[in-house]
């Protein structure tokens, strides 16, 4: 199997301090800071990354749990939030909830439902998480 990387620098305190993440495909390359992180300021955050990875990771297992099934995907957009709260007075990923919608041709909504619960528990991003609380609300669009 394959080894992904990414890096991150961070200069400075904190709070007044600024980094940069990038992705070893160069697919990304861009700043974070503790107001992208902890308020709403400009740039991305650890967590929206692992965000855009979860979705890409239970959309991508979905359609494998699908096709398997002898279905064949039309399309599948998942979006995940997730939740930056306090654990033990330091902060943490409390949950995340992932929302998804698919258009599959011939397949039955309580199928769909098992499938979707199946990828949720079983996408490698999912169990990398496995100590999060994550939420899954799918939708099968005709």
């Amino acid at each position: 199997m394959a080894v992904r990387n990414a890096e991150a620098i961070w200069q400075g305190t904190l709070r007044e301090g600024a980094g940069t993440m990038k992705l070893g495909s160069g697919g990304y390359d861009g700043p974070f800071t503790y107001a992208s992180r902890f308020e709403e300021g400009d740039g991305t955050n650890p967590e929206e990354l692992i965000g855009a990875a979860h979705a890409g990771c239970f959309s991508m297992f979905l359609s494998a749990l699908l096709s398997n099934a002898g279905y064949t995907p039309t399309r599948i957009q998942t979006t995940a939030r997730v939740h930056l709260g306090r654990v033990d007075g330091g902060p943490a990923i409390t949950q995340i909830e992932l929302s998804t919608e698919a258009v599959v041709p011939g397949l039955e909504n309580t199928e769909f439902q098992a499938k979707a619960q199946a990828a949720k528990a079983g996408c490698p991003v999912s169990k990398a998480l496995a100590g999060t609380d994550i939420k899954l609300t799918a939708t099968l669009l005709e």
